[in-house]
């Protein structure tokens, strides 16, 4: 296969032998994503703002198999099938329109990160996948093109084509919806895996739940929209405390709007407000920290480099260290030249 790679903010480049591998990272929102108006574009209903991260990472390999009948998806060296498989061939089916291509692929995925315990698994590999199936299909896109079409796979994949901390523009349309970097002051986050299993009930449904049943869902939308406002005017200006003190509050509020759905949904464990609470006794310490949680029980906690350490301390003393980690702002997503494995080989 091709071995040509991009920058994590370059634009992709065709693959010459129709076959690509691509890297991306989860990021972890900072100013949520919650709710679509537009299920088939994956619009969301206001815009988000989030820290892409060094960690947990989605590699994947996209081999065009013109012979084949169908595409075969493998994740993590296991034959993927139902809704997983599906979603993999409608994203490559929208792929393949704009390439004017019938060819089906091959596609194999190795994700670091646990799947659907709220840690951004999805944005990775969605980004991953838009990366590389753009370059063996032999589509030449930017990087807000890029975002734009990984946003069709997963709506917060958007965002993890970007480096850093990206900004993704709600838009009208198609074309208006995208994330792009934005500047910012140095920020760490210490990841507390409260549960790595997959939740009960994925995002797309508790969004869906959210909008149709919620009596607060309005007052989410224009306190998310004022909210993004304050948070990139407080990145610009580098005021890591506005930062941190949004980044709680808003997901604060998440929380309790899907616990206002009819039926209920809690994605927050006991441990999760045992974490929670020792970020507030922390600040009471004197050291600058802010939890934040996305739609999942585990939970990350804003910081700045120089007191990452002993947040991690704190936390694992809680859940252990083997279930803290610490890490910083990582890179968009990008070509690379080693191609994922066929399953039952090596490394798989």
């Amino acid at each position: 296969m091709s071995t040509d790679v991009t920058s994590p903010t370059g634009s992709v480049r065709p693959a010459e032998t129709g076959a690509a591998t691509a890297r991306a990272f989860p990021n972890l929102a900072l100013v949520k994503y919650w709710g679509k108006r537009d299920e088939s574009l994956i619009l969301p209903v206001a815009g988000s703002l989030s820290l892409t991260l060094d960690t947990f990472a989605a590699t994947t390999t996209v081999q065009l198999d013109p012979a084949g009948e169908q595409d075969r998806f493998e994740l993590n060296g296991h034959l993927a099938t139902g809704t997983a498989r599906d979603r993999v061939t409608t994203f490559l089916d929208l792929v393949r329109s704009r390439a004017g291509s019938q060819s089906r692929a091959i596609v194999r995925s190795v994700n670091e990160a646990p799947t659907g315990a709220g840690l951004a698994s999805s944005a990775a590999g969605f980004a991953a996948l838009a990366t590389a199936a753009s370059a063996a299909y032999g589509l030449e896109l930017d990087t807000p093109a890029l975002s734009r079409l990984a946003r069709r796979g997963s709506g917060s994949a958007a965002r993890s084509i970007i480096a850093n901390v990206a900004l993704w523009h709600a838009g009208t349309d198609d074309e208006s919806s995208f994330a792009e970097e934005i500047p910012a002051p140095e920020l760490a986050m210490v990841i507390a895996t409260v549960d790595s299993s997959a939740k009960a009930v994925s995002s797309r449904e508790a969004m869906r739940r959210t909008a149709r049943t919620s009596p607060y869902f309005v007052a989410w939308i224009t306190s998310t929209e004022a909210s993004l406002t304050e948070m990139v005017a407080a990145c610009r200006a580098g005021d890591f405390t506005q930062i941190g003190e949004i980044t709680e509050s808003h997901a604060l509020r998440m929380h309790a709007l899907i616990a206002s759905t009819e039926p209920p949904i809690r994605y927050l464990r006991p441990a999760s407000i045992e974490v929670l609470d020792a970020v507030v006794a922390l600040r009471d310490a004197g050291i600058e920290a802010y939890a934040t949680a996305d739609a999942g029980p585990n939970v990350a906690v804003l910081t700045r480099p120089a007191d990452a350490a002993a947040v991690a301390t704190r936390l694992g003393e809680i859940l252990g260290e083997d279930h803290v980690r610490v890490v910083g702002p990582g890179p968009g997503a990008h070509l690379v030249p080693d191609p994922v494995p066929p399953a039952g080989e090596a490394g798989t």
